[in-house]
């Protein structure tokens, strides 16, 4: 199963924010990578500025370019704003459900408990992490795998971030995927007119 798993670091030094998970590398070297770092000029093309803002939502989605290109193309025929479209099935993706509501520290580890048939949609085992969601459907932790360290303390760490769009019932560890959310609650700094434009090219 393809994905990225280069060094996260690297990645959020790029983007000089921690878009693969807190990082400290950014408060230690806040200039990009690379031997020609610090000095890299700061001036961008726009076609370079619409291309590291797709790259950017495609490392926080952990997503690929086929997979990202079929999202887009499902975006556009979507009634409504294209790059809102576009992340809200981001945001409808299992594995990120997963981690927005809190059983998975990250969206890597998400990925991992979903790849393991740790997690249930609607009462079956679904071990895809590209799932896309429908508002109604219910995500929850397999009654095997609630006693998982790895999930106590992920739920430990969440219980004050909840989310408008999702519910969660901590006793059960059963959530639920309410509505696709409004771009106004999306917290990610995405400047998705930018990949609209990209591909509209």
């Amino acid at each position: 199963m393809a994905r990225y798993t280069g060094p996260k670091a690297k990645i959020s030094r790029r983007y000089g924010e921690p878009i693969m998970g807190p990082s400290k590398a950014l408060s230690k070297k806040n200039y990009p990578p690379g031997m020609h770092g610090r000095g890299r000029r700061a001036k961008k093309s726009e076609y370079a500025l619409q291309l590291m803002e797709k790259q950017k939502v495609k490392y926080i989605y952990g997503i690929l370019e086929r997979q990202f290109r079929n999202l887009f193309q499902r975006a556009t025929v979507k009634e409504g704003i294209t790059g809102e479209n576009l992340l809200k099935y981001c945001e409808a993706r299992l594995d990120n459900t997963v981690y927005r509501l809190g059983i998975a520290p990250t969206r890597r580890a998400a990925r991992q408990l979903v790849t393991h048939k740790h997690v249930m949609v609607d009462g079956e085992i679904v071990n895809i992490p590209s799932y896309s969601l429908r508002p109604g459907q219910t995500v929850s932790v397999r009654e095997k795998s609630k006693s998982l360290e790895a999930v106590s303390d992920s739920l430990a760490g969440h219980s004050s971030k909840r989310y408008t769009w999702l519910e969660w019932d901590g006793q059960q560890m059963t959530g639920k995927f309410v509505t696709y959310p409004e771009r106004d609650q999306i917290p990610e700094n995405i400047s998705e007119q930018l990949i609209v434009e990209l591909y509209s090219k």
